[in-house]
């Protein structure tokens, strides 16, 4: 068994995620994962859990909140029903 490095649950069925900069990572959850690994919106604060969107190197949950913080960002659309 290993232990989940966010919680410290010993389970059995624990993970590991191995990023681009060479880290390992062990989790017991998809939970721990996002909380440990997923990226924070600049605007609100959320985690961002799906595509999101990065603008001039700062991550944003959505169009909304990139538009909100930045003039590159202003140009943002979401990708489903947006218009300018």
């Amino acid at each position: 068994m290993a232990q989940c490095e966010v919680c410290g649950n010993d389970y059995d069925m624990t993970f590991e995620v191995r990023t681009v900069g060479g880290g390992v990572h062990t989790f017991d959850s998809f939970e721990c994962a996002i909380h440990r690994l997923a990226p924070i919106c600049e605007h609100c604060g959320c985690r961002v859990v799906g595509h999101g969107i990065a603008v001039e190197g700062r991550f944003y949950c959505c169009a909304h909140c990139a538009r909100q913080m930045s003039e590159e960002g202003a140009k943002a659309r979401d990708a489903v029903g947006a218009s300018s």
